[in-house]
């Protein structure tokens, strides 16, 4: 009788081995994403009991519905023992995103170990690039000399608490030689880590680097978030949900240009830091756009180059029939500050902006400003709206404009 039960029982572990064994294998032995010699991208899933299998991505054509624009959606088509596949059309070198329906619910690809977060929403990754140089070519991991990536705490006495940030040294850093420093600041809902994962600045950055087309430089990727002192799970917190605009259970006691002084301070006293205006550089997105706008007019003396990308520049007054321009030239308090950093003589003022972006209309008036003022600028408008890959593409001609 007890040998009947040993050999019942491991038959029973056998068969469930030899199942788990077989799922196993149907996940590995599948390779996804796929990307074609002619730059086309092949998907595949395993889902033999699935219903319906869609894609969704940056890569497929928007659907703008009642004004409203949302990702592309198609349809993976099963073949055959539960392998669901779809092939896109020939895609530009560029960095996309992506994740799966099924059945109605989203589903990260599980053939694709590579994943961004933006916020609270994970996506699946993958690079197309042609040639040496292209976009793609920009944001992946080439064999160049590498910068080091570190995250850093530092005490910020202004917001009177010890905060994360993120710093790129550049390959060689530990020669002794002194650098120039870019400040890079992320947009509402990011965090120090944003610019590195979404952003791939290092990837940028050493490619820019390796071929001589942007100085080694310092990049200091802060936390915007002044209520916070790290991105989600690094700091005590505890395990929370990351919101866009943080969930309102704290409330800074500084704003970001006020505090910004704190960050400097550091870096310059722990640094191989060249330490004057023309070594500093300062850019964000969005949000961080804003708080470069904030800083570098609270600042005049400060940075030589500003970059506001997407940047939500300024806040509408009481009045609602008043445009952003209307509200800007009435403000006094604004009018001095930016006279203030333009007779500075800044090196360069970068503006970079979607064509569809919901902050066109802010940044228009913003620029029709400072053309009436005389007010010297470099502008670059994309395709496109508020979007990482209009972002990177602006830091990638950023990085190649500053310190020259």
């Amino acid at each position: 009788m007890k040998n009947k039960l040993f050999f019942f029982c491991l038959f029973t572990f056998c068969t469930i081995a030899a199942f788990a064994q077989e799922a196993l294998f149907d996940s590995n032995n599948i390779n996804s994403p796929v990307i074609n010699a002619d730059g086309s991208v092949t998907f595949k899933l395993f889902a033999p009991k699935a219903i319906k299998v869609e894609i969704t991505g940056d890569f497929l054509p928007k659907i703008i519905k009642d004004g409203d624009e949302s990702e592309g959606i198609a349809e993976l088509h099963e073949k055959n023992n539960g392998v669901w596949t779809y092939t896109s059309k020939p895609l530009s070198a560029e960095l996309y995103s992506y994740k799966f329906k099924v059945n109605g619910m989203d589903y990260l690809d599980p053939a694709n170990i590579y994943i961004n977060r933006d916020i609270a929403t994970y996506t699946n990754i993958f690079i197309v690039t042609k040639d040496r140089g292209d976009k793609g070519n920009l944001y992946s991991v080439n064999e160049v000399p590498h910068g080091n990536v570190s995250k850093i705490w530092y005490e910020s006495p202004t917001l009177k608490m010890h905060r994360r940030m993120t710093v790129y040294t550049p390959a060689g850093y530990d020669k002794g030689k002194k650098y120039p420093v870019l400040y890079l600041l992320h947009g509402a809902g990011g965090d120090e880590d944003a610019w590195t994962t979404l952003g791939r600045a290092a990837q940028i950055m050493d490619n820019l680097i390796a071929c001589g087309k942007a100085k080694p430089m310092i990049v200091v990727m802060p936390n915007g978030n002044l209520d916070y002192q790290a991105a989600p799970g690094a700091w005590s917190k505890g395990m929370y949900k990351p919101m866009f605009k943080g969930d309102g259970a704290s409330k800074e006691i500084a704003s970001m240009d006020e505090s910004f002084p704190d960050i400097i301070n550091y870096i310059e006293k722990n640094y191989h830091i060249l330490k004057d205006k023309s070594n500093r550089a300062i850019c964000g997105l969005s949000m961080g756009g804003g708080h470069s706008f904030a800083i570098s007019k609270r600042y005049p003396n400060m940075f030589d180059y500003v970059g506001l990308f997407s940047a939500a520049l300024f806040m509408k007054g009481n009045d609602p029939q008043s445009s952003d321009i209307q509200e800007m030239q009435k403000d006094k308090q604004f009018n001095i500050q930016l006279a203030k950093q333009f007779n500075a003589r800044p090196r360069l003022y970068f503006i970079g902006i979607g064509n569809t972006d919901f902050l066109y209309k802010t940044n228009a008036d913003y620029r029709k400003y400072l053309d009436i003022h005389s007010y010297k600028y470099e502008y670059m408008e994309t395709d496109g709206g508020h979007i990482w890959r209009n972002w990177r593409i602006y830091l990638t001609h950023y990085a190649q404009e500053i310190f020259k």
